[in-house]
């Protein structure tokens, strides 16, 4: 007697208007981009506008782009970098953003549980909620995770693309291990119009997100919806006092390090007696004395599990 073969469930088609991809061609999911256009095709999105980039810094026009298509979804496939430049065009315009994390670190996307999984990515840009989250804007630039300058900048400029290309992680670390002989520099730092810190500093970071660059768990309290950035300065000076900086905010509460004080607030200016190198979000930027945070809240809109 034969036994019937059960009919294969249907796909659940995807309700959510003109969807667009803005992809670095260089990163890699899963199947790749041939297996992201299957998985939309078979999720019954047919209204799609596609676009591909060599670098991170040419996506934003292309998302500008599918913006005055009439995106109304925008599925960023990339790292960090790719992340930072979409959200910083698509701050406050109300537009979806998905993210599907084929970069090196993914750490926003690992902040708020969006996994490396094409297919679940993809349903989750489809299907899943939309939270409505804040960005940091530093120096007139939007990020995500996080910015900062001095020793994580100079950590992010040598950690260069072929680097971190074949090591992937272990390029912070070594170049991490070359800058932590860096000199302290005279800081001064005003939180939401008053001074908090004014003294020697190595290091200066802005975070949206708990854990940053390396997967450093640097900000214990920090959520992407609070309307307030978290903001620390590092006084650690030589290779001993930033292991044990390292050690102590792996281990515990980075604010428990004798190295490190953590404060949050909306708006932040910083002053440094020399120029030094900044970042956002893993991407360096360059040398400036003069730093200017603010938050700003509720600018992204972006497709969480």
């Amino acid at each position: 007697m034969s036994r019937s073969t059960p009919a294969a469930a249907a796909p659940i088609i995807a309700q959510v208007g003109t969807v667009a991809v803005v992809a670095h061609r260089k990163k890699t999911l899963g199947g790749g981009l041939d297996a992201l256009r299957a998985e939309l095709a078979g999720a019954g999105v047919d209204d799609l506008i596609w676009y591909e980039v060599p670098k991170s810094r040419k996506a934003p026009k292309k998302v500008r782009a599918a913006l005055k298509k009439g995106a109304e979804l925008i599925f960023v496939w990339g790292g960090d970098g790719m992340v930072q430049r979409c959200a910083d065009t698509l701050a406050g315009t109300g537009t979806a953003m998905a993210i599907l994390p084929a970069g090196t670190a993914n750490l926003f996307a690992a902040n708020l549980g969006i996994p490396e999984d094409l297919p679940e990515a993809v349903r989750i840009g489809l299907h899943g909620p939309r939270r409505t989250l804040d960005l940091g804007r530093l120096n007139g630039e939007h990020f995500a995770v996080m910015a900062g300058a001095g020793f994580d900048g100079d950590l992010i400029r040598d950690a260069d693309r072929r680097l971190k290309g074949r090591f992937g992680r272990l390029a912070y670390m070594w170049t991490g291990l070359r800058h932590v002989r860096g000199e302290l520099v005279r800081t001064r730092i005003t939180v939401d119009g008053a001074e908090w810190f004014d003294g020697e500093a190595s290091c200066v970071l802005f975070g949206n997100v708990g854990t940053i660059t390396g997967g450093i768990p640097a900000f214990d309290d920090a959520r992407p919806d609070d309307g307030c950035l978290e903001i620390g300065v590092a006084t650690a000076n030589g290779s001993v006092d930033w292991a044990r900086t390292l050690g102590r905010m792996a281990a515990g509460r980075s604010e428990e390090s004798p190295f490190v004080r953590i404060t949050r607030g909306r708006k932040a200016k910083v002053r440094l007696a020399a120029p030094r190198t900044y970042e956002l979000d893993g991407g360096a930027r360059k040398k400036v004395d003069k730093l200017k945070l603010r938050v700003v809240p509720g600018a992204l809109t972006l497709c969480c599990p």
